[in-house]
């Protein structure tokens, strides 16, 4: 009786699993707050971005001149893959431009794939090890998978953002650059100016939120999903039991599309915005 009085109704579950470990212990009150720091999202973030760097560095390391092994040839296929497509979307030169879309997609992609962990595993872990420690397990908040966070997607967007801006510099010098500000879209006079300038902003704007909601969005509502099916496996009957694995294992195979879809997405939108910082209007 005492374990089913302390048992969380479904939406405290959810809550709980939605709510990030950050530096104040609790879910965060307002929309925006540059005082929180989501720490399960840089810690998982990091922490990929470290195995991506080894992968991708280990089939570099082991690529010779004979028949590659089955990893070293999926890696250098996704390599040509990612090149031809930089290559067809951006004029001009591409040698760090290609390494920085693979790098995002294989990244990306990992970061997804955390929602195929089982959903209570690495936050049980967490629990048992905060609560060693002398603290409230029910504070134990950990989210595992960063690309259901929006901080940690929109500041993949910025990222981007602020690569586009680099090469829209580079490409067309900082005069150059200025001067599209105020004279794109509708031609250039002075009168015109402001309204081309408001408009660039806009667009900047409008890239860079669409990009990082995208991902989080479908990141978020799988995340969302999952747990909705454990909660069938809550139930204790044979039927529920049942629904969760069959349901559990569809929505696992749909989502390993979603996973590798939205990777791409983010890839191919940073290749198209960084090719448009190659093109003048």
């Amino acid at each position: 009786m005492a374990a089913d009085a302390h048992a969380p109704t479904p939406s405290e579950y959810i809550v709980h699993h939605l709510t990030h470990f950050n530096g104040t212990g609790e879910a965060q009150k307002s929309i925006i707050d540059f005082s929180v720091i989501n720490w399960d999202t840089a810690f998982f973030s990091i922490l990929l971005a470290l195995v991506t760097a080894f992968l991708l560095s280990r089939a570099a390391s082991k690529i010779t001149s004979g028949v590659p092994g089955r990893f070293v040839g999926a890696i250098e296929s996704l390599v040509e893959f990612v090149h031809e497509q930089a290559r067809s979307i951006v004029k001009g030169d591409i040698s760090y431009i290609a390494p920085l879309a693979l790098t995002s997609f294989v990244w990306i992609i990992l970061m997804n794939a955390m929602d195929f962990l089982p959903l209570d595993l690495l936050p049980k872990l967490w629990e048992t090890f905060y609560s060693a420690t002398g603290r409230d397990p029910h504070h134990a908040y950990l989210r595992v998978v960063p690309t259901a966070d929006l901080n940690g997607t929109l500041s993949l967007s910025i990222v981007v953002l602020c690569a586009s801006i680099y090469y829209g510099i580079k490409i067309k010098h900082p005069g150059g650059f200025i001067h599209e500000l105020f004279s794109a879209p509708f031609g250039s006079g002075l009168i015109l100016a402001p309204f081309n300038f408001a408009l660039q902003l806009i667009e900047y704007a409008a890239k860079t939120v669409s990009l990082g909601m995208r991902l989080f969005g479908n990141m978020f509502a799988g995340e969302l999903v999952f747990m909705l099916i454990a909660l069938l496996g809550a139930t204790a009957t044979w039927w529920g039991f049942g629904l969760h694995f069959l349901t559990g294992l569809g929505w696992a195979i749909f989502h390993i599309l979603i996973v590798v879809l939205q990777g791409f997405i983010f890839m191919m939108l940073t290749l198209v915005y960084i090719g448009q910082a190659h093109e003048g209007h």
